[in-house]
């Protein structure tokens, strides 16, 4: 007797993970979607907050960096202190035209890329640039309030190309951190030390 119990019990258990109740099942299914849509809400929390700590080092490093450094260039081909700076504050609002965001009029960018090109080409002093780069990273915030957990797998149109929106928001944040890391470069060659370095 003992002996026909333990066998249908251990028949029991090697056919309990194969046919899980149909509630269980709509559980399981209900928890993953809950799961996925917390963990894609989680990734934009986390790309804002990598935005604002990236934004907080490039305007801090524009505010140190001296004025006479501004046309400094590494070679003939590459963008100058100035540029770089205010290549970073047009493609703030050039990328958020592509998500839904119109820029700024005053900005006079548009989708088309040269117009972000002659934002960046602007004669300004660094205090100006510091406030146009503030500026830009308040409207790129907006912007990327745009994408959210529903929305991550929504295709648009991105320069031509069809872009999901978690892949557009991937691309900002790494052109961003890309820029980052050339002003530090600027930084160093130009005998300025990060003040997060200090």
């Amino acid at each position: 007797m003992l002996r026909r119990r333990f066998a249908f019990l251990a028949a029991l258990a090697l056919t309990a993970p194969f046919a899980a109740p149909a509630d269980a099942q709509a559980a399981a299914q209900a928890g993953a979607s809950a799961g996925a849509s917390a963990g894609a809400q989680d990734l934009m929390a986390d790309m804002h907050r990598d935005v604002r700590e990236l934004q907080k080092k490039l305007i801090d490093l524009a505010k140190v960096m001296p004025e006479s450094s501004l046309d400094w260039r590494p070679s003939p081909a590459a963008r100058s202190v100035r540029e770089t700076l205010l290549h970073v504050a047009a493609d703030n609002y050039l990328i958020p035209v592509m998500m839904g965001a119109p820029a700024p009029e005053a900005t006079k960018i548009t989708s088309d890329f040269n117009t972000a090109v002659t934002f960046e080409k602007q004669r300004l002093g660094l205090a100006q640039i510091a406030t146009e780069l503030e500026a830009s990273f308040v409207h790129l915030h907006k912007a990327m309030g745009l994408t959210t957990a529903s929305n991550l797998n929504e295709n648009i149109n991105f320069f031509g190309q069809t872009w999901s929106r978690q892949r557009v928001m991937i691309m900002t944040v790494t052109h961003l951190h890309e820029h980052l890391g050339q002003m530090i470069a600027y930084a160093r060659s130009n005998n300025v030390t990060p003040p997060w370095s200090r």
